[in-house]
């Protein structure tokens, strides 16, 4: 995955995108009903919002995110002594870590490119996959910067909303649609992230 220029998606970039994809989900639809069959799947639900707020004990700022991979769980802190809880998906055995990053970027319906080590393991990924409601990546991303170079983890949505609440990514954290469109309006870019 690249990292997005500095410049984020503008509005009028957003909306031409959003109503690409109504312009574009209207096309399919009218060709479907006259044929009868359609070559691509259904468009997917932005899934459940698994977000609360909870009480939540940390000597952490307000505004940091904490992950504790063995509760599933991100918490983002409001203020002392509470947070807000979203369920997420973890890395799979072999892919887990732990450390102290930044948030560098945000990107709204990000692009994908796999890794070359993931594209290693798994030779049948393409190099690329365009923006869009069929994107891995979901919704939003915000990329994870480790002394300001992109470690190539994401927090991120899913187009896939039972895909939340397991062990099953490659090191990245997974989100509802709902859920890192919410957290994605909350935090910005240089929110301290504790992994745990």
């Amino acid at each position: 995955m690249t990292l997005p220029d500095r410049h984020r998606i503008a509005p009028r970039f957003a909306g031409a995108c959003a109503l690409g994809v109504v312009l574009a989900m209207s096309i399919q639809t009218g060709a479907a009903a006259r044929s009868g069959l359609s070559d691509r799947p259904p468009l997917p639900a932005m899934g459940p919002s698994l977000r609360k707020a909870v009480a939540f004990a940390t000597g952490e700022q307000p505004g940091t995110i904490i992950i504790r991979k063995n509760e599933k769980a991100l918490y983002l802190v409001t203020r002392q002594g509470q947070a807000l809880r979203y369920q997420i998906s973890v890395g799979r055995d072999g892919f887990g870590w732990t450390g102290i990053v930044k948030v560098g970027a945000k990107t709204e319906w990000p692009q994908w490119r796999p890794p070359r080590e993931m594209r290693a393991r798994q030779p049948e990924l393409p190099e690329l996959v365009p923006s869009g409601p069929y994107n891995p990546l979901g919704a939003r991303a915000l990329y994870l910067l480790r002394d300001g170079r992109d470690t190539l983890y994401r927090i991120h949505g899913t187009n896939d909303p039972s895909g939340v609440g397991f062990d099953g990514t490659s090191g990245c954290f997974r989100l509802t649609n709902t859920d890192v469109i919410d957290l994605f309006k909350r935090v910005p870019i240089g929110t301290k992230v504790v992994v745990q």
